[in-house]
């Protein structure tokens, strides 16, 4: 099982479309919730934020892989299948 760090912004509709998400997906699979998780503001922390290779949020990576970055036109069901697909790498890492 490897950490999932989730790049996020405060004012990104997409953000909270994944976070709606997540909240769906742990209530359902209640072992996602043992995943280590780690969310990160990108405007709080963007030193930290710079070292990583992305452009748009929400993005998520699982150890050193980027596993998901959304892109415009995503609709929920797309995002929830996408956020489902880092928690089942994380877990298998």
């Amino acid at each position: 099982m490897k950490e999932i760090l989730m790049f996020y912004r405060d004012d990104c509709g997409y953000c909270d479309m994944a976070f709606r998400a997540l909240e769906e997906l742990e209530r359902v699979h209640s072992e996602y919730a043992e995943i280590p998780f780690r969310k990160v503001e990108e405007t709080q922390d963007p030193d930290y934020a710079d070292k990583f290779d992305y452009y748009a949020t929400p993005t998520f990576y699982v150890g050193d892989e980027k596993i998901f970055e959304a892109h415009i036109g995503l609709k929920y069901d797309q995002m929830k299948d996408e956020v489902e697909k880092v928690f089942k790498t994380a877990a298998e890492a």
